[in-house]
């Protein structure tokens, strides 16, 4: 999606009522498609419309991805899912100025509109464009620049809009979705595997999909209008504004999280079976439950305290579960709280076991996480079958 700044420069809403009085039949709508980038926030590309009058030499686009970054408490509103986008205006040659510098294609596709669906079209735009309409409460998967964009072609064009029959075979999840732009960057994945709850796992449909703008690029590629019983294709074919091949990104093992988190382990499990004086394992496991204790306050934040529906109900709860908080305390006062470390170990040991009959799929670069955790939880457990346990140390 399109790098987010603010872009609504007020002599462009003044400029918007004389150029939406001109006759509609001499307007032309375009979809314009971008391609994805590498920065977090344009690796699903962007979606805008395009209206051109070439009679008065206007070439204006319109874009529902931006936000302010100088709003105030900034980070806390994005967090908490209670940060507003908005349109913005700005001249298509302006628009593009981005692109070409990131090196990112960009489409622009005419919509087969008549002059009524024109007209009714800008009527909506306008409509968004007012100070009371111009903010909306940003939602990933069913609000967002594309599915906006989305909901004003239904709307213009009515019930004559006719979306392909419904598919056959195997439909893909949101999570699914969005994790094929998200493969070649890993560890962004991992995040963002690790935020996103249950609601990720619902189907998504044919128009549920274009909450993602080269999908939605894709679906009215293949939807019709039906006037007086001629279907006519919603979308010509793309014209290339800016050519650039899609952007490639190398991934290297070496640096994977399911790699980094693999060492990790290794490097664990030869510190619980050689080294045993209390000094090291104090340390260790400190250092240890302190990063996953992170992740147990993130978790909480996430299921309970944000308005981000997406993160809601998220299972990965169950293995960063609060008892791990206990266990850093009972490290921190140096006491040997080995119920607390049992609970984290079992509640560890069912998870590695049962979370593939979870409703939910998990990112495979937590297995040895959950495995780091079944070690040192077990270390200070006190069971009498572990080679590693330390009861006899009096920790």
């Amino acid at each position: 999606m399109k790098k987010l700044m603010l872009i609504i420069p007020i002599i462009f809403l003044i400029y918007l009522p004389a150029v939406f009085s001109h006759p509609a039949t001499d307007t032309v709508v375009y979809l314009i498609t971008c391609g994805p980038g590498t920065e977090t926030y344009s690796i699903y590309g962007h979606s805008a419309i395009r209206i051109v009058i070439p009679e008065k030499n206007s070439d204006i686009l319109y874009n529902w991805g931006v936000f302010d970054f100088s709003t105030p408490n900034f980070a806390w509103k994005f967090a908490k899912g209670r940060l507003d986008y908005m349109l913005g205006v700005e001249p298509l040659q302006r628009f593009l100025q981005g692109y070409f510098f990131e090196q990112r294609y960009v489409y622009s596709q005419k919509i087969n509109l008549n002059a009524d669906e024109t007209q009714h079209l800008i009527a909506l735009i306008n409509d968004n464009l007012k100070p009371e309409n111009v903010s909306y409460r940003y939602d990933f998967f069913y609000d967002d620049c594309s599915t906006r964009i989305r909901d004003l072609f239904e709307k213009s064009i009515g019930e004559k809009l006719l979306y392909p029959p419904a598919e056959s075979g195997e439909i893909p999840t949101f999570r699914e979705m969005v994790g094929k732009y998200q493969n070649p960057f890993p560890w962004l994945k991992f995040g963002i595997d690790l935020i996103m709850g249950s609601p990720g796992e619902k189907k998504a449909s044919f128009r549920d999909r274009m909450f993602l703008p080269i999908d939605m690029q894709n679906g009215l590629s293949e939807t019709f209008i039906n006037r007086a019983g001629k279907m006519i294709p919603l979308l010509q074919n793309p014209e290339v504004i800016l050519d650039f091949d899609p952007l490639v990104v190398r991934q290297k093992f070496f640096i994977s999280p399911v790699f980094v988190f693999n060492l990790l382990l290794i490097i664990i499990i030869i510190i619980s079976a050689l080294l045993k004086t209390k000094k090291v394992n104090n340390l260790v496991d400190i250092i240890v439950f302190s990063v996953f204790s992170i992740l147990v306050l993130l978790m909480i934040f996430f299921n309970f305290f944000t308005d981000h529906q997406q993160m809601k109900w998220n299972l990965n709860i169950i293995w960063i579960n609060p008892f791990i908080l206990l266990c850093l305390i009972t490290l921190i006062l140096n006491k040997t709280g080995s119920i607390w470390f049992r609970i984290v170990f079992f509640i560890s040991l069912a998870f590695f076991v049962f979370h593939l009959f979870l409703p939910q799929e998990f990112n495979n670069a937590i297995i040895p996480l959950v495995l780091i955790l079944l070690t040192r939880s077990s270390v200070r457990a006190g069971f009498d079958w572990n080679p590693f346990s330390l009861k006899k140390q009096h920790i």
